[in-house]
C-alpha cells in the first residue's frame, strides 16, 4: 500500500510527520497509548468545558463539541476493532462514515459536558483493552475495506493520531 495523502486514506500518517499537526505518528510507542489516551481525555474534557465549545470558528471547520463527538466515537470504534483484532485472525472491520455519523447523532445538537463525561469513559474502556494488549499480539492485523491493513501497533498508534490531532484542531494541549 503505498503512503500517500490523498484526503482519503490516512494511514499516511503512519510513515511520517502529519503536516497539519505536526504528529509524526511512527515515533508513538504503542505501548504508552493506553496512558496517552486517558490524558488526553482530560484535555478534552477542559476544551469541551469552554463557553464557545458549540461554536464554529468557520462555518468549514467543526466546533469543539463536535470534534468531541467524534473523538468520543472513535475511542468506542477502536476499542471495537482492538477486541476484533485480538480475538479473530485479520478481521475486516465494520465500514465507518464518520461525516455521516455526525448527521445521523446530530453532533451540534449534544451537551458538552455529557460528551466529556462519555469521551473519558469511551477512552478509558479503550485504554483497558490496550493495557492487556502483550508480546506478539502488538503484531496481528486487521483490515478496513478500503484496503488499508494494521497491526494492533500500527492501529494504536494510527488511532493516537486522530485524537491528539483533533485536540491541536481545537487549540487544547496534552
Amino acid at each position: 500500500m503505498p503512503i500517500v495523502p490523498d484526503g482519503k486514506d490516512w494511514t499516511w500518517v503512519l510513515g511520517r510527520p502529519c503536516p497539519e499537526c505536526g504528529i509524526e505518528a511512527s515515533t508513538i510507542d504503542p505501548t504508552s497509548v493506553a496512558a496517552l489516551a486517558r490524558s488526553n481525555a482530560e484535555s478534552w474534557e477542559r476544551a469541551l468545558a469552554a463557553p464557545t465549545a458549540g461554536t464554529r470558528s468557520n462555518p468549514e471547520v467543526w466546533s469543539p463539541l463536535e470534534y468531541g463527538c467524534h473523538v468520543r466515537d472513535v475511542h468506542r470504534i477502536y476499542q471495537q476493532r482492538l477486541e476484533l483484532m485480538l480475538a479473530e485472525t485479520d478481521p475486516l472491520f465494520a465500514n465507518w462514515d464518520q461525516d455521516e455519523t455526525a448527521v445521523a447523532e446530530a453532533y451540534t445538537d449534544q451537551d458538552p459536558s455529557v460528551v466529556a463525561d462519555e469521551l473519558g469513559a469511551a477512552a478509558s474502556s479503550a485504554a483497558r483493552v490496550f493495557d492487556t494488549v502483550t508480546g506478539k499480539q502488538w503484531e496481528r492485523t486487521g483490515r478496513r475495506s478500503d484496503g488499508a491493513t494494521f497491526t494492533v501497533a500500527t492501529l494504536a498508534r494510527y488511532y493516537a493520531h486522530d485524537w491528539l490531532h483533533h485536540l491541536h484542531d481545537v487549540g487544547g494541549s496534552a
